[in-house]
């Protein structure tokens, strides 16, 4: 495959799907957990399949090590998608999503006892500063949803559910990493196996959806009595149409990196993932018309940024260019 392919279908499939998911918070707040668990039935059921050919297929990693990573791949899924109804514009989401990295390094000193060199420390300390910048410019964007009035209780109301949406990003924020730091030594003991892992992570926690199905029911009745839209001259609820859009994205938005990973060299998977998420940003702001202030903005360039810094991206470029190289001697 030409890697234009996967580059074009991870922009198309990624930002896109993004658009579903703000479609849909914009039509039900509450919409996080029946998006996971479309998602993640879509994706188990694809790898059932394809991959797993129908269950015969047996693990080339052996099934316990699968359970602890699923637990927690399924606990930041959940989390990050409930955070976004706690008052959390997606901007501010993609910002803090983006900060991973920041993560990765505190977990992989503390846990790793890894040291990292200047310019690693540096864009880290960029990438924190840029989501504390964001966090501080979004905090006089919280605005009251459940009435009409705005009383001293209601702001009081609504600022408590964004600190507790903040809170929850962070805690995804790290359990992403502590699960990244296990999935590395994983990898690094049975080898790696990302199809095999891919349909295990959205498998196996199927049944812990058990515990959200109150929630995931009661969001269904709400989409079913969403505004309707006739396709194909049959009325379909909007919110139906938004969550089959998003999940039907989100699969060629992992598989497409999938393939980019085997098709192309780091440095251009670091780019292009970059790149998409600053696109998706872009669009959310201008599309949807989200907040978003010089401070935003500063932030939004000093977390990207220093996403590039840290992964060495401009030295790679630079380098690939043909410059930085020592002259050989006549």
């Amino acid at each position: 495959m030409h890697p234009a392919v996967p580059i074009a279908l991870v922009f198309i499939g990624c930002c896109s799907n993004v658009v579903f998911l703000e479609l849909l918070v914009k039509g039900n707040s509450n919409s996080g957990n029946i998006v996971t668990f479309a998602q993640f039935l879509f994706i188990a059921l694809e790898g059932f399949v394809f991959y797993a050919d129908f269950g015969r297929k047996s693990s080339a990693i052996p099934m316990n090590n699968y359970f602890f990573m699923v637990s927690m791949f399924f606990v930041v899924q959940v989390v990050n998608n409930m955070a976004i109804g706690f008052n959390i514009s997606m901007p501010l989401h993609m910002i803090f999503r983006a900060g991973s990295l920041m993560a990765n390094m505190v977990l992989g000193i503390i846990l790793l006892k890894k040291r990292y060199k200047l310019s690693k420390y540096l864009s880290v300390l960029m990438i924190s500063a840029g989501i504390a910048i964001c966090t501080i410019a979004s905090a006089g964007d919280v605005k009251s949803h459940g009435s009409s009035s705005e009383s001293a209780e209601d702001k009081l109301y609504e600022y408590t559910r964004w600190l507790i949406g903040i809170s929850m990003l962070l805690f995804a924020l790290f359990m992403s990493a502590r699960m990244g730091i296990f999935q590395e030594t994983m990898y690094a003991k049975w080898g790696k196996h990302p199809k095999e892992a891919l349909f295990y992570n959205h498998a196996l926690p199927l049944p812990g959806f058990l515990l959200l199905s109150t929630d995931i029911y009661s969001t269904a009745v709400e989409f079913n009595n969403s505004e309707p839209i006739n396709v194909l001259g049959i009325p379909i609820p909007c919110l139906w149409l938004y969550l089959a859009g998003n999940v039907i994205t989100q699969y060629i938005c992992i598989r497409s990196v999938f393939i980019l990973t085997t098709e192309c060299q780091s440095l251009t998977v670091t780019l292009v993932v970059t790149l998409r998420k600053f696109v998706s940003l872009i669009f959310s702001i201008m599309y949807f018309k989200n907040p978003f202030t010089t401070n935003h903005w500063m932030g939004a360039t000093l977390v990207f940024g220093g996403t590039l810094i840290f992964t060495e991206t401009f030295t790679m470029i630079w380098k690939s260019l043909g410059f930085g190289e020592k002259k050989k001697a006549d």
